[in-house]
């Protein structure tokens, strides 16, 4: 890194400026989209304009905070000025050639002016431009609080300049036109028009009751929430958000569909799938993002939406809460990797990995979250400072009866036969005992994975048969049976990995050690089931 510029974001004196100011902060948004990531070759001359582009509403801009003949106007594309005075301000730091800068004649207390610092731009005659004798990157960003621009090269010792010279004019409080009381002026803002400004924007995605009522608990009636698409009219229950006291409700009826297509194609579990859900993922986050007006100042986002959000650069400038859904996907891959070590036999456990950019994004905009709100408690503990942890939603009982089958106590798996979901540490715990087994779910580990065991897949009436549920985890973002269990009075027994501690009715156990989980079972079982003696064996 040879350069780094950082200068704040919002500057306004005034409440009545505020919808400048974020209308000049989506327009930094933009620019940076344009400029972020960009190569400069040795010796090519980089010009604001030609890289940037005219600012108009066509390509998104909005009206922003502008410095114009002593005021603070609107206009659109106002505020790239502190893109093109970042810049510049990195150009001198890097020692790079100045080919064309034109100060601003109005300096402002604490701008990058008063350092004569500043270059202003003005379409399609007035430039910034530049060039080194070595290649060079620009990086920029946007941040809660500010704008950051980076070139990354090699430092040069000094820097030619080439500039329009200026006769400074100081003033300290220019005038605005949000707060001017100049009728006759055609700039007068009407404040009436911006009554509403400043909303909060929800960004969903699969159904989830503990969210379901914690949005209903904060949105306001000038809130934006944006989905899917309508499930309770288009009687899709994954989907099914109350839409009721919102400002207006935004949907992405396209990317749904498709999404659903190529979802009923693939295979329940593998590589594909996963690709196939991120891929997904990125679309539904990029038509969220065309619907983000410059007035939406917070963001509760869901977290499969997150990394994609953060690198396009939408988050900047807003202030950003993370309905967590899962554990972030740097933590989730050093679990899978700790439970590969342990089963290195398992077909399953090493079969996919996140691109390493889209868990660095994860992990930089988490960082930057204001709030991680969740209903699960391992991943409310891995942020102790931040993580509001919500009630986890039980399920309405059912009053089942117990109907038990013969002598052997019912044990049932509520999840699929892969590594993840405990199914190597489960069946060490039950080897040698006398008990049924009941599978919820399809055996991918292989057919022959529970040989020489007393099996059942797929039982319909679980809960009423159940005398035990069982699910030693190493990842679980979904306890819903396990909680459905709980709510009916059936023991359940489940790793930490389940987020589910304090639950009543459920035992939480430290995944990965089968001898514990022997021990809580045959414990739970003699509870449950005190007319069964099972004959225990010396060992696993």
């Amino acid at each position: 890194m040879i350069a780094t510029s950082r200068t704040p974001l919002w500057t306004e004196i005034e409440p009545e400026e505020r919808f400048l100011v974020a209308g000049k902060i989506h327009n930094l948004r933009l620019a940076a989209r344009q400029l972020d990531g960009l190569e400069i070759p040795a010796g090519q001359v980089f010009s604001f304009w030609k890289n940037v582009g005219r600012a108009s509403r066509f390509k998104g801009y909005v009206e922003g905070r502008e410095l114009r003949e002593g005021c603070i106007i609107p206009n659109v594309g106002g505020g790239l000025c502190q893109m093109s005075n970042a810049l510049y301000d990195a150009a001198l730091e890097a020692g790079l050639e100045i080919v064309e800068r034109h100060a601003h004649t109005q300096v402002v207390a604490g701008s990058l002016a008063e350092k004569d610092r500043d270059a202003t731009v003005f379409w399609n005659y007035v430039d910034l431009r530049f060039r080194s004798e070595r290649p060079f990157r620009i990086e920029a960003r946007l941040d809660e609080k500010d704008l950051i621009v980076r070139f990354r090269g090699e430092k040069l010792n000094g820097s030619q300049h080439h500039q329009i010279r200026r006769i400074a004019v100081h003033n300290d409080t220019p005038a605005s036109c949000a707060t001017c009381e100049m009728g006759d002026c055609h700039r007068v803002v009407d404040a009436a028009e911006h009554r509403d400004f400043g909303k909060t924007a929800y960004l969903v995605d699969e159904f989830s009751p503990e969210f379901d009522t914690f949005i209903q608990g904060a949105r306001t009636g000038k809130d934006v929430l944006l989905l899917p698409l309508d499930g309770r009219r288009f009687r899709k229950a994954n989907y099914a958000w109350t839409i009721r006291g919102f400002g207006s409700l935004k949907q992405s009826l396209l990317v749904t569909a498709v999404r659903s297509y190529r979802s009923r194609k693939l295979a329940a579990q593998g590589r594909a799938r996963q690709l196939n859900l991120l891929a997904m993922y990125e679309r539904l986050a990029e038509s969220y993002s065309r619907r983000l007006g410059y007035d939406v100042l917070h963001v509760v986002v869901q977290q499969n939406l997150l990394p994609f959000l953060w690198k396009s650069g939408h988050l900047g400038g807003r202030t950003f809460d993370v309905l967590m859904t899962s554990l972030p996907m740097a933590e989730l891959q050093k679990r899978l990797d700790r439970a590969a070590e342990l089963h290195p036999e398992s077909s399953t456990l090493s079969d996919f990995r996140a691109d390493p950019d889209l868990v660095a994004a994860e992990t930089e905009a988490l960082k930057n979250a204001r709030r991680i709100i969740t209903p699960h408690s391992e991943i409310a503990a891995l942020f102790p400072n931040r993580a509001m942890r919500l009630p986890w939603d039980l399920p309405a009982t059912k009053l089942v009866a117990p109907r038990h089958r013969g002598n052997k106590p019912v044990i049932v798996f509520p999840a699929a036969t892969v590594g993840r979901k405990g199914c190597y540490e489960l069946r060490e715990a039950l080897r040698g005992l006398e008990v049924k087994l009941v599978l919820l779910g399809p055996l991918i580990e292989g057919a022959g994975f529970w040989d020489g065991f007393d099996i059942e897949q797929g039982a319909d009436d679980w809960l009423a048969r159940a005398d035990l549920v069982v699910l030693p985890a190493h990842v679980e973002h979904k306890p819903r049976r396990l909680l459905l269990a709980a709510a009916n009075g059936i023991p359940v027994i489940a790793s930490s990995a389940c987020g589910v501690e304090g639950v009543k009715a459920i035992c939480v156990v430290e995944p990965g050690d089968p001898f514990r989980l022997r021990t809580a079972i045959l414990d739970a079982i003699a509870r449950r089931r005190p007319d069964v003696a099972l004959p225990v064996p010396a060992s696993i």
